[in-house]
């Protein structure tokens, strides 16, 4: 009989994490890399890749970095065929890539991002990146996991995607109102249609997709914020980084052999009130 640590284990498998330089997205790579996996840091950013994979192979774990454009179909292939190419499969992808405007002095914002005025433009590139970028990552990985007949997707989803912000959180005295932009509860949500879709359409398959849906994470806020946030949470307090990263590697592993189409929400209670 397997033990329960051996169901936890990634030796052997390849996993790619997309927006694997963010601050969720090394915390991941990380933790996949302790369980065994070889790891591709998949960023925009190729330094920032780069920098995250040097970290985890200075810990002794194997991680790649690579330059990935989600938006961008041609690069999403090119990026899967390299990794079958060096590594023979996919057996995990995280969809981590996303937009996500921050409401503190390091992310000033250029407006109040108020519904009434947003444009068209920051909508729709919000929706390339936070949408169409998990397809088409999702797409591109789906052909080499049916090829190998068995893979694990998780898609990183957000509160937000369960619910509507609370824009009460983001005032601050003396200062004008600013708002959690409508991309970002409409692009969170989607994801969770795309995970059951997904799901379902592999009925039957050992490919299963879920989804992990964080809370608020400490990213430096400013004081004001994180007294706002805390108050709203059972635990009394924003996540720290590394505090998904269970959750995670129970998605990514046979520890969730039977799930699939699910939803793992670590949120600090956030939506249990």
């Amino acid at each position: 009989m397997t033990s329960i640590f051996e169901k936890f284990s990634l030796k052997g498998r390849v996993a790619l994490v997309t927006g694997g330089a963010g601050l969720l997205g090394k915390e991941f790579c990380l933790t996949l890399a302790q369980a065994g996996a070889q790891v591709y840091v998949a960023d925009l950013n190729l330094s920032a890749a780069e920098s995250a994979a040097q970290t985890i192979t200075a810990q002794g774990h194997s991680a790649c970095s690579i330059r990935l454009d989600v938006t961008n179909p041609d690069s999403v292939q090119s990026v899967v065929d390299e990794i079958v190419s060096r590594s023979g499969s996919i057996d995990v992808l995280v969809n981590s890539a996303a937009m996500d405007p921050k409401f503190d002095p390091g992310h000033a914002q250029t407006n109040s991002n108020a519904f009434e005025a947003y444009p068209l433009g920051s909508w729709q590139d919000a929706l390339n990146v936070n949408l169409t970028g998990p397809f088409l990552v999702s797409q591109a990985v789906c052909r080499q996991m049916v090829r190998q007949g068995k893979g694990s997707i998780i898609h990183i989803c957000s509160t937000y995607g369960l619910g509507g912000p609370d824009q009460r959180i983001y005032e601050k005295p003396g200062q004008s109102k600013v708002f959690k932009p409508v991309y970002y509860t409409v692009t969170k949500a989607g994801i969770l249609g795309l995970t059951k879709y997904m799901a379902t359409y592999y009925a039957g398959s050992e490919i299963r997709v879920n989804a992990l849906t964080p809370g608020g994470v400490f990213a430096g806020h400013d004081d004001v914020f994180v007294k706002n946030y805390s108050a709203r949470t059972v635990i009394g307090r924003m996540a720290h980084k590394d505090e998904m990263n269970g959750a995670l590697l129970f998605l990514a592993s046979d520890a969730s052999s039977y799930m699939t189409g699910g939803n793992v929400v670590v949120d600090g209670g956030w939506t249990a009130w």
